[in-house]
């Protein structure tokens, strides 16, 4: 089920070992001579999608970053890890937060190893021109990923398109505009749409239906509506699990509705270190553990358990209490709700074979429904016919417009949706914030909270600091974002 996975753990050994981003030569014998093959140049392309396990990315930090931050769920423990998750939860934060600089770090480490993918594959002798432009599609696509998670938690960030190889160059890059920033993750998918193929025969390479479903979250992300509904018509082959309880659970992962998943798989020790467990040397999934309530750990079968990452009463009570959403995506343990669509058995500390889903089609039918609501309402139109397939297989009844009545009650609608289709899924924030609702929703929340978990927010933090690491590095051309 997880055969790029396979590839990863002979590669992990040279991509893992340190946390910092390889940035050795190409004058250095050792770095020019290993990528001399088509074997070093597959370890190359599988390191890269090994970034994506890394802390700072989906193993860890996005969790964090996109739901924690939002009003699907909070941090219970205020003092855990020196509070750095629950300053997250309660928009309190420090530009030293570790977790921001392991996101930075992290994402330009991935973005380093496409770089190298992209840069040097050419050269390479015995591989055919048919590998050569798979791969570099799904080098491009993991680069505008990687640039699409960090300029919508950072904005301004360096754009970084050769490999980096003399260290002191790393230091001079300044920030790009997120304009421009947008347009090269645009060009990059759409170079990735035309090298993809619709499958592929290792499970976990990006297709594709992945480069065109993210090519549509990107233009809708930036307002870019008839764009948008380009890209997602164009992505097929997907189609809804019939019931949604298939889409979630170690044996369902990679399923029909699946369009893009990170791998983990469990029994060679975690992804990460994090909390004081894991050893970061294996391919495990630390959710289990991480998110599973304080006290739960027959949940996980053993094992210390965090709670970081709590679902809040908000969006339990949110739910029609006929949703089959519900009870799937939320458990509850002596008063204590969890993600439970996030869990599965732990082998060992943060240690699981749960994947991380980027992209499924019920986000695609949701994300088109919003585009064509955007273009325009129409009563009892497509967008209506696209909402309510999503609604249906939770079990509930059609909306139309007899009680959605206008273009803004449909928007609120399909926001609502995504929230309860979508939980824990690292939407939320991200979706409140490109539809402008992240203010209005988020201090209405807060407001609501007991102390100490009451909040209210500014509009600077509708994005987060820059690491205070790297502005230390070279502040010369690193600067802070307002507010901070």
């Amino acid at each position: 089920m997880k055969k790029l996975l396979i590839i990863m753990l002979a590669v992990h050994v040279i991509t893992s070992c340190s946390d910092e981003i390889d940035l050795a030569p190409i004058s250095d014998p050792s770095a020019a001579n290993f990528y001399r093959n088509a074997s070093d140049m597959e370890a190359a392309v599988a390191g890269a999608y090994d970034a994506l396990q890394t802390i700072g990315q989906y193993a860890h930090s996005y969790p964090f970053l996109m739901e924690v931050r939002s009003d699907n769920s909070y941090e219970p423990d205020i003092g855990g890890s020196g509070g750095i998750f629950y300053r997250i939860d309660v928009f309190d934060l420090n530009p030293g937060n570790s977790v921001l600089e392991n996101a930075w770090r992290d994402g330009y480490a991935g973005i380093q190893r496409a770089n190298i993918v992209l840069n040097r594959i050419d050269a390479i002798e015995d591989m055919t021109a048919a590998t050569k432009s798979i791969r570099t599609g799904e080098m491009k696509f993991l680069r505008a990923l990687t640039y699409f998670n960090l300029v919508r938690i950072f904005g301004d960030v360096p754009l970084v398109l050769e490999e980096i190889t003399d260290p002191n160059a790393s230091f001079a890059a300044g920030r790009t505009a997120s304009t421009q920033i947008y347009s090269q993750i645009v060009q990059d998918l759409t170079d990735a749409v035309a090298a993809l193929p619709a499958t592929q025969s290792e499970t976990g390479r990006a297709t594709q239906g992945a480069a065109n479903t993210l090519l549509g979250k990107v233009h809708l992300t930036f307002g870019n509506t008839s764009e948008a509904i380009t890209a997602l018509r164009a992505v097929s082959g997907y189609s809804l699990e019939t019931n949604y309880s298939d889409v979630f659970g170690v044996t369902n992962e990679n399923n029909g509705e699946s369009i893009f998943e990170v791998q983990f798989t469990a029994g060679s020790g975690s992804a990460i270190e994090a909390n004081g467990l894991g050893n970061g040397e294996g391919e495990g999934s630390p959710f289990p553990n991480l998110f599973a309530p304080v006290g739960g750990s027959n949940l996980i079968g053993g094992g210390q358990t965090l709670s970081n990452n709590a679902a809040t009463q908000e969006l339990f009570d949110s739910y029609d209490v006929t949703d089959a959403r519900r009870d799937v995506n939320i458990g509850n343990f002596s008063g204590a709700l969890y993600p439970a669509k996030l869990l599965g058995t732990a082998v060992g500390d943060l240690d699981s074979d749960v994947n991380s889903i980027v992209l499924r089609y019920a986000d695609v039918v949701l994300m088109l429904a919003e585009a064509l609501n955007d273009q325009g309402y129409v009563a009892n139109g497509e967008a209506f016919g696209l909402i309510n397939q999503v609604r249906n297989r939770a079990g509930l009844a059609d909306l139309t417009s007899a009680t959605v009545t206008d273009q803004a009650a449909f928007a609120l609608a399909v926001e609502n949706e995504r929230r309860w289709e979508l939980a824990f899924e690292n939407h939320r924030w991200l979706d409140l914030v490109r539809t402008g609702r992240a203010e209005t929703v988020m201090n209405a929340h807060g407001a609501v909270q007991a102390a100490p978990n009451n909040f209210s927010m500014s509009a600077h933090q509708l994005i987060y600091p820059v690491p205070q690491r790297e502005i230390d590095t070279n502040p010369d051309v690193i600067g802070q974002n307002t507010g901070y």
